[in-house]
């Protein structure tokens, strides 16, 4: 791994890790003020109307449209000068992570298939970056940083299948003449582009534009922000790239500031006084086998044969125990599967009980990597 690469990576993670911390706190700091006296008053504050929007709409839909943008320059600077520029070295988190989305999808539907939550297969496929990479750096420097990209690389492709999968099954109502006209933006962003206009206002306003003209045409308009991402230049030496300032300025805002706001509104979550029944439901059971058990065994297997056909190789300085280990922290969905819920139902109560057991997965599977990375690292 090139040195300028390494320190890309590390500031990276140091950022992500950081941001982390932040989210577990404002999380369980929202779960605690929507189940005490001030639950009514804490939810309707996220349902108050703002120039047309409920708060909680603004949010989701147009604050997470700039995380959206920064996962796409992150995909990028991968593609072009981080661990995916390299075809060999790009084959092992691209397998890994295809696993990770197949398996717990697949066994989401087995709970779900035929019911009104098989929509819900989403949920249990992406893995949260800040939540995955705050709970590895609990471990300090003992894991190796072959591992730290490995994870990082795993879930930023996850989040790329997750964006597909939002854009191609959770559209409803398409407005043609609506997405052709963000579309025809995009054309115009792909060509300056290619005309080398490297000043961000141009790229900004015709990406306000787009995200417009997604939203009005039925299409989630959080996508415009990965569109806009893939066509603001950027260049593999060049560190002040119209791409590398933007990402810089969305690095502190995104992380500290959107993610938490993101989880307020979206973790006042009330506890069902009969929760305990929810454990059963099939939308429940999906989404817990599928992060806790069906991540880890995706990842792990995909690996475990792409490996031994010789395509590729495990991580440097990694061995199977430790891949294992981190693979059930690809269980932590959180902020995707949170995301991908409020798309796949209308029930108010079954996407309050079905954040709750992303909630309870992303927990369970991250205590599950920790406990064996630490075994694994005495040994």
């Amino acid at each position: 791994m090139n040195k300028k690469y390494g320190n890309l990576f590390k500031e990276f993670f140091e950022g992500e890790k950081s941001g982390g911390i932040i989210l577990i706190f404002v999380t369980l700091l929202s779960f605690l003020i929507a189940n005490s006296s001030f639950q009514d008053s804490y939810i309707h504050f996220w349902e108050t109307e703002f120039l047309g929007l409920k708060l909680e709409l603004w949010v989701n839909d147009v604050l997470m449209s700039f995380f959206f943008l920064l996962i796409g320059l992150e995909l990028k600077r991968e593609f072009i000068s981080g661990e995916l520029s390299e075809q060999k070295k790009a084959v092992l988190p691209f397998v890994s992570a295809t696993g990770g989305v197949l398996v717990p999808a697949a066994i989401y539907l087995f709970f779900n298939a035929g019911l009104k939550t098989q929509s819900g297969f989403g949920i249990p496929m992406a893995t949260d970056i800040a939540f995955a990479l705050g709970a590895l750096s609990l471990l300090g420097n003992r894991i190796p940083l072959s591992i730290k990209v490995f994870l990082t690389a795993l879930a930023v492709i996850d989040d790329l299948a997750a964006i597909v999968v939002i854009a191609l099954f959770y559209s409803t109502n398409i407005d043609w003449i609506n997405l052709g006209l963000a579309f025809a933006i995009f054309g115009v962003l792909l060509v300056m582009n290619r005309m080398k206009v490297k000043s961000l206002l141009p790229y900004l306003v015709l990406g306000v534009l787009m995200w417009y003209f997604m939203h009005q045409s039925g299409i989630h308009a959080t996508i415009s922000g990965v569109l806009l991402a893939f066509t603001i230049p950027a260049a593999k030496n060049e560190t002040k790239s119209s791409a590398g300032l933007l990402q810089d300025y969305l690095d502190k805002p995104v992380p500290f500031f959107i993610l938490p706001i993101f989880a307020m509104a979206n973790t006042a979550i009330t506890i069902n006084p009969e929760w305990g029944k929810l454990f059963s439901e099939p939308y429940s059971l999906g989404i817990i086998i599928g992060l806790v058990f069906g991540k880890p065994i995706g990842i792990s297997l995909f690996t475990f044969i792409f490996v031994k056909t010789g395509i590729c190789e495990l991580p440097e300085k990694s061995n199977w125990k430790e891949l294992i280990a981190v693979s059930f922290l690809g269980g932590i969905g959180f902020t995707m599967s949170i995301f991908v819920t409020l798309l796949a139902f209308d029930d108010l109560s079954i996407i309050n009980n079905a954040k709750f057991m992303i909630l309870i997965s992303s927990l369970t599977a991250g205590i599950i990597g920790i406990t064996l990375l630490k075994l694994v690292l005495k040994k």
